[in-house]
């Protein structure tokens, strides 16, 4: 059975995404291909996309840390009318997921 988790929860991942730091997305950049059970050691949380080009070229895209301090900001703001939560929760990753977007285009 899964656990639930509160909103701490949510709101402490997203800020520790927000803080993470990419140096094990730097080392896969530079890993040897043959050396693939090395990928399981790394903390790729921060990596959003991972692209290798026929040449051998590696694109790695990383979590937007603005939009996921804006996140928690919003998470945490004071509500202003009861029941609301969910739907700002849910305001709060569209408008995230929406700049995440953008930034691809």
């Amino acid at each position: 059975m899964r656990k639930k988790l509160s909103d701490a929860d949510v709101i402490g991942r997203i800020g520790a995404l927000a803080f993470g730091k990419a140096n094990d997305a730097v080392k896969l950049v530079f890993l040897d291909p043959q050396d693939k059970e090395q990928i399981g050691k790394l903390d790729l949380s921060m990596v959003s996309e991972i692209k290798r080009g026929s040449n051998g070229a590696v694109e790695v895209k990383l979590l937007d840390r603005i939009a996921l301090l804006e996140l928690v900001a919003k998470l945490t703001a004071p509500q202003t009318s009861k029941g609301c939560e969910a739907e700002s929760f849910f305001t709060a990753m569209d408008k995230a997921a929406a700049k995440l977007s953008a930034g691809d285009a």
